[in-house]
Formats: C-alpha cells, structure tokens, sequence
C-alpha cells in the first residue's frame, strides 16, 4: 500500500509540472492509484486487520484526495482542446 501511495504522489508531482496538454495520463494514474489503496484498505478492514476508527480517518482522507484527483481530471478533460474541436 505504501508503494502504490507513493506512485499517486510520484504521478501527481509529474502532472503538476507539466503543461496542460501533457497531465492528464498522469492523473488518471493517480486516481487509479488511490483506488487502489482504497479497495486494500476496505480489504484490511473486512479481515479486521485494521481498527474502525483507523479505517474511517484513512478513508476520510482518501475520499477527499480522490474528490481532488477527480475534479482536476474534469477540468483537464473539459478544457482539453480535442474536445473543443468536436464541439465547433
């Protein structure tokens, strides 16, 4: 799981340093990423690996970055100039 977290946040620094055009495989990288370390976390919890209250904070914040990865992939894909040509 630390891994995978790692490469969400290897993948976010890569995007946020690249232009526009360039970010959005490296989102949607990330967000599958998170994903991943969501459903482990669900796993950790369903085999009583992890304490519900600690499933709940790491849930939490997990949600919330995935609410964040998403919204940005949105904007990307919004603004992406393929799609503003098919618009036309």
């Amino acid at each position: 799981m630390d891994t995978l977290f790692i490469h969400a946040i290897e993948a976010v620094a890569t995007a946020s340093f690249l232009p526009r055009e360039a970010k959005q495989p490296y989102v949607h990288v990330a967000i599958r990423k998170v994903d991943t370390v969501k459903l482990l976390l669900l796993m950790l919890w369903e085999t009583k690996s992890l304490e519900e209250k600690q499933y709940i904070a790491l849930s939490l914040q997990l949600d919330e970055a995935g609410r964040q990865l998403g919204g940005w992939n949105g904007q990307l894909t919004k603004n992406s100039p393929a799609i503003r040509r098919e618009e036309k």
